[in-house]
């Protein structure tokens, strides 16, 4: 592991001891089935990576889907001088040293070794096993779509987690009506046949051990309460295929996470919100590169969500880092909103450590969890809880110990908590 750079001594002991604990990872991208990167294409094809190299010059068709793999890590490579002031090629050092013993800066001289000592097509689940253990991985959680049938991996390790977004908004979109019918066995037609398809969905998702539920919201989203009295007809109209209005779309879209809301009560699920994203805003923008935020949105507009589903928890993200300050006060208040993690755009160690601070001084210790990877292979979980770690270990040398007199033991085990303790214990592990 690259030494990450602590100069206080008490951060240092700090971050040693959290780097010997195992890795809780509450919400990922990973493929189960093929959790580690086979080539070094697939841990430069993160979108962090194409879209930085674009934002510096990189013309998208060097990075174009049909070409060679190779060709394109090749292609990349010719950019990353431009962005190694970034976090995020830190990350991507880190893997190359923990993972493939390569050492020195990432270019078109270099790239070719690296490609070769990252090129794994036949190590399969071996190299899989090998980039767990090295990470000291206890759980990773998942993204599965709700017609995912949930097989092919250890469930135990790789835990399910349903992401609504295609049924709340999605719904009326050719093929998500006739995915649901065939992942259910259900013939959708109406608000009660749509009810009792969604709880065959939570009941395969819970036997498989999932772990929880999760949605991605655009920021003019406000999910008012719905009732079927309001909701009967234009779902009727949406599973039929008929046109909407804008205002039956909203309508849709409400009661349908109500509905989702109700089952994750029902079957004792943590229901995550993800809050902020604008997709397409730069239609030019490379693959995953396209999407922004907007700084309007107020968790105002969950207000009623998080007052009748007082029984479910809300570990909740938001992607623009000035709305943190709003996170840490629904946290003070509501006792099952948790602040989650560091999202896309937030999690970059500057805002991470303004936000944390804040969090250790005003939100109750049992009610945090740190950090998730957001990763889509298994390479960056390491890396990014690294740089999580970090953070953590300045913080609570600096403000905690240093400014208010904390133990060296105290901290530890505040850091624990937002680790791993409290992880475990939100979301049923």
């Amino acid at each position: 592991m690259p030494t990450h750079v602590l100069h206080d001594p008490v951060a240092r002991e700090l971050f040693d001891e959290m780097a010997t604990w195992p890795i809780f990872d509450p919400h990922s991208h990973i493929d189960a089935r093929r959790p580690a990167a086979r080539n070094l294409d697939e841990v430069l094809g993160y979108h962090y990576y194409t879209e930085l190299a674009h934002a510096a010059g990189m013309p998208t068709e060097l990075v174009a889907a049909g070409l060679d793999p190779r060709e394109r890590a090749r292609n990349l490579s010719r950019y990353l001088d431009r962005i190694d002031n970034t976090v995020q090629y830190s990350w991507l050092t880190e893997i190359a040293s923990t993972f493939h013993g390569f050492e020195g800066p990432i270019n078109p001289e270099t790239i070719d070794d690296l490609y070769q000592r990252a090129d794994k097509p036949a190590a399969g689940g071996d190299w899989d096993r090998a980039v767990w253990d090295r990470t000291k991985l206890e759980a990773c959680f998942l993204t599965n779509d709700f017609d995912d049938p949930l097989e092919g991996w250890d469930t135990s390790k790789y835990i399910p987690c349903l992401r609504a977004d295609d049924l709340v908004l999605k719904l009326e979109q050719p093929g998500t009506v006739e995915r649901l019918q065939r992942s259910t066995g259900i013939e959708v037609g109406d608000y009660a046949s749509l009810h009792k398809a969604l709880g065959v969905i939570f009941e395969r998702f819970k036997s498989r051990g999932a772990g929880a539920c999760a949605i991605s919201l655009p920021p003019d989203f406000a999910p008012l309460r719905s009732t079927p009295k309001r909701a009967v007809t234009p779902i009727r109209r949406a599973l039929h295929g008929l046109d909407l209005r804008p205002d039956e779309h909203e309508e849709i879209r409400r009661a349908v996470l109500w509905m989702v809301a109700e089952y994750c009560a029902e079957f004792k699920l943590p229901f995550d919100l993800m809050v902020g994203p604008i997709r397409g805003v730069y239609a030019a923008g490379v693959a995953g590169g396209c999407d922004l935020f907007d700084r309007r949105v107020s968790l105002h507009d969950y207000r009623d969500l998080f007052n009748h589903f007082s029984g479910v928890t809300f570990p909740v993200s938001t992607l623009s880092p000035d709305a943190s300050a709003e996170l840490v006060a629904y946290s003070w208040i509501f006792p099952n909103v948790v602040p989650m993690g560091y999202w896309w755009y937030s999690n970059v160690p500057a805002y991470i450590a303004a936000d944390l601070k804040a969090r250790l001084q005003a939100v109750p210790k049992t009610k945090q969890v740190g950090y998730y990877s957001d990763a889509y292979k298994l390479e960056f979980v390491l890396p990014k809880f690294n740089t999580f770690r970090t953070v953590l270990a300045e913080t609570l040398a600096d403000d905690a110990i240093r400014g208010r007199g904390w133990s060296t033991d105290r901290a530890i085990e505040m850091a624990r908590l937002i680790l791993l303790d409290n992880p475990r214990r939100i979301f049923g592990r």
